[in-house]
Protein backbone atom coordinates (compact mmCIF):
# COMPACT_ATOMS: atom_id res chain seq x y z
CA UNK A 1 0.00 0.00 0.00
CA UNK A 2 1.22 3.48 -0.78
CA UNK A 3 2.33 5.73 2.05
CA UNK A 4 1.56 9.44 1.69
CA UNK A 5 3.43 12.40 3.07
CA UNK A 6 2.42 15.97 2.36
CA UNK A 7 4.80 18.55 0.91
CA UNK A 8 8.26 17.52 2.05
CA UNK A 9 10.24 20.46 3.39
CA UNK A 10 13.81 19.24 2.97
CA UNK A 11 15.83 16.31 1.69
CA UNK A 12 14.19 13.90 -0.70
CA UNK A 13 15.04 13.51 -4.35
CA UNK A 14 16.04 16.31 -6.73
CA UNK A 15 12.41 16.24 -7.97
CA UNK A 16 10.88 16.79 -4.52
CA UNK A 17 13.51 19.38 -3.66
CA UNK A 18 12.64 21.26 -6.89
CA UNK A 19 8.93 21.11 -6.07
CA UNK A 20 9.50 22.37 -2.54
CA UNK A 21 11.72 25.20 -3.78
CA UNK A 22 9.03 26.19 -6.30
CA UNK A 23 6.37 26.32 -3.58
CA UNK A 24 4.15 23.90 -5.46
CA UNK A 25 1.56 21.76 -3.66
CA UNK A 26 2.33 18.07 -4.10
CA UNK A 27 1.93 14.74 -2.39
CA UNK A 28 4.57 12.01 -2.30
CA UNK A 29 3.44 8.41 -2.62
CA UNK A 30 5.96 5.76 -1.52
CA UNK A 31 5.50 2.04 -2.07
CA UNK A 32 7.65 -1.08 -1.98
CA UNK A 33 9.03 -1.57 -5.49
CA UNK A 34 8.94 -5.15 -6.78
CA UNK A 35 11.89 -5.68 -9.18
CA UNK A 36 10.06 -8.60 -10.83
CA UNK A 37 7.06 -6.47 -11.87
CA UNK A 38 6.98 -6.17 -15.68
CA UNK A 39 6.05 -2.45 -15.74
CA UNK A 40 7.27 0.32 -13.42
CA UNK A 41 4.29 2.54 -14.24
CA UNK A 42 1.62 -0.12 -13.91
CA UNK A 43 3.20 -1.21 -10.64
CA UNK A 44 2.95 2.38 -9.37
CA UNK A 45 -0.70 2.67 -10.39
CA UNK A 46 -1.56 -0.63 -8.71
CA UNK A 47 0.35 0.19 -5.52
CA UNK A 48 -1.29 3.61 -5.19
CA UNK A 49 -4.76 2.45 -6.24
CA UNK A 50 -4.80 5.09 -8.98
CA UNK A 51 -6.12 4.72 -12.52
CA UNK A 52 -3.26 4.05 -15.01
CA UNK A 53 -4.60 6.94 -17.10
CA UNK A 54 -3.63 9.30 -14.24
CA UNK A 55 -0.14 7.88 -13.71
CA UNK A 56 2.38 9.20 -16.23
CA UNK A 57 5.70 7.72 -17.27
CA UNK A 58 8.73 9.78 -18.21
CA UNK A 59 10.39 8.64 -21.44
CA UNK A 60 13.49 10.08 -23.06
CA UNK A 61 13.64 10.18 -26.84
CA UNK A 62 16.14 11.46 -29.37
CA UNK A 63 14.49 13.96 -31.69
CA UNK A 64 16.83 14.89 -34.54
CA UNK A 65 19.84 14.53 -32.23
CA UNK A 66 18.34 16.36 -29.24
CA UNK A 67 17.20 14.51 -26.13
CA UNK A 68 13.56 15.24 -25.36
CA UNK A 69 11.36 14.12 -22.46
CA UNK A 70 7.87 12.79 -23.16
CA UNK A 71 5.45 12.42 -20.25
CA UNK A 72 2.63 10.03 -21.22
CA UNK A 73 0.08 7.85 -19.38
CA UNK A 74 1.38 4.45 -18.31
CA UNK A 75 -1.84 3.03 -19.79
CA UNK A 76 -0.61 3.86 -23.30
CA UNK A 77 2.44 4.35 -25.46
CA UNK A 78 4.44 7.25 -26.82
CA UNK A 79 3.68 8.25 -30.42
CA UNK A 80 7.20 9.09 -31.64
CA UNK A 81 5.97 10.84 -34.80
CA UNK A 82 3.67 13.09 -32.73
CA UNK A 83 6.57 13.84 -30.35
CA UNK A 84 8.83 14.88 -33.22
CA UNK A 85 6.08 17.10 -34.64
CA UNK A 86 5.41 18.65 -31.21
CA UNK A 87 8.96 19.99 -31.00
CA UNK A 88 9.36 20.86 -34.68
CA UNK A 89 11.46 17.81 -35.49
CA UNK A 90 11.39 15.30 -38.29
CA UNK A 91 12.33 12.01 -36.62
CA UNK A 92 12.20 10.62 -33.09
CA UNK A 93 13.50 7.38 -31.61
CA UNK A 94 13.82 6.15 -28.06
CA UNK A 95 17.13 7.25 -26.55
CA UNK A 96 19.73 4.85 -25.20
CA UNK A 97 18.82 4.02 -21.55
CA UNK A 98 22.40 4.58 -20.34
CA UNK A 99 22.36 8.05 -21.94
CA UNK A 100 18.96 8.74 -20.31
CA UNK A 101 20.42 7.94 -16.89
CA UNK A 102 23.63 9.96 -17.37
CA UNK A 103 21.76 12.99 -18.70
CA UNK A 104 18.88 13.08 -16.21
CA UNK A 105 20.74 11.81 -13.13
CA UNK A 106 17.99 9.25 -12.50
CA UNK A 107 17.83 5.48 -13.01
CA UNK A 108 15.47 3.82 -15.49
CA UNK A 109 12.08 3.29 -13.88
CA UNK A 110 12.70 6.31 -11.67
CA UNK A 111 13.31 9.09 -14.19
CA UNK A 112 11.35 12.16 -13.18
CA UNK A 113 10.50 15.07 -15.47
CA UNK A 114 11.50 17.30 -12.53
CA UNK A 115 14.92 18.03 -11.03
CA UNK A 116 16.95 16.52 -13.86
CA UNK A 117 20.72 16.94 -13.91
CA UNK A 118 20.44 18.52 -17.37
CA UNK A 119 17.10 20.13 -18.09
CA UNK A 120 15.64 18.64 -21.25
CA UNK A 121 12.84 20.01 -23.38
CA UNK A 122 9.63 18.37 -22.28
CA UNK A 123 6.34 17.40 -23.88
CA UNK A 124 3.36 16.50 -21.68
CA UNK A 125 0.55 14.47 -23.20
CA UNK A 126 -2.62 16.57 -23.44
CA UNK A 127 -4.65 13.90 -21.63
CA UNK A 128 -3.05 15.12 -18.38
CA UNK A 129 -5.20 18.25 -18.58
CA UNK A 130 -8.35 16.21 -18.01
CA UNK A 131 -7.32 15.44 -14.40
CA UNK A 132 -6.99 17.77 -11.40
CA UNK A 133 -3.80 15.92 -10.43
CA UNK A 134 -1.51 13.37 -12.05
CA UNK A 135 1.31 11.20 -10.72
CA UNK A 136 4.86 11.11 -12.10
CA UNK A 137 8.05 9.59 -10.82
CA UNK A 138 9.57 11.45 -7.89
CA UNK A 139 13.04 10.34 -8.90
CA UNK A 140 13.41 6.75 -7.80
CA UNK A 141 11.64 3.43 -8.18
CA UNK A 142 8.88 3.14 -5.60
CA UNK A 143 8.34 6.88 -5.23
CA UNK A 144 5.75 8.96 -7.09
CA UNK A 145 4.75 12.58 -6.78
CA UNK A 146 1.20 13.81 -7.34
CA UNK A 147 0.69 17.37 -8.57
CA UNK A 148 -1.48 19.37 -10.92
CA UNK A 149 -0.68 18.97 -14.62
CA UNK A 150 -0.54 22.78 -14.87
CA UNK A 151 2.21 22.95 -12.25
CA UNK A 152 4.14 20.16 -13.97
CA UNK A 153 3.89 21.93 -17.34
CA UNK A 154 4.96 25.25 -15.83
CA UNK A 155 7.95 23.82 -13.93
CA UNK A 156 9.25 21.89 -16.93
CA UNK A 157 8.31 24.47 -19.59
CA UNK A 158 6.43 21.62 -21.25
CA UNK A 159 4.58 21.77 -24.51
CA UNK A 160 1.16 20.20 -23.83
CA UNK A 161 -0.08 18.30 -26.89
CA UNK A 162 -1.32 14.80 -27.70
CA UNK A 163 1.74 12.50 -27.87
CA UNK A 164 0.33 9.38 -26.25
CA UNK A 165 -1.67 6.62 -27.84
CA UNK A 166 -3.60 3.68 -26.45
Amino acid sequence: MAKKTKKQQSGGTPATVALTAAGVDFTVHAYDHDPSHPSYGEEAAEAMGVSPERVFKTLVADVDGTLTVAVVPVAGQLDLKALATAVGGKRAAMADPALDERTTGYVRGGISPLGQRKRLRTVLDASASSFPTICVSAGRRGLEVELSPEDLAKLTDAVVVPVGRT
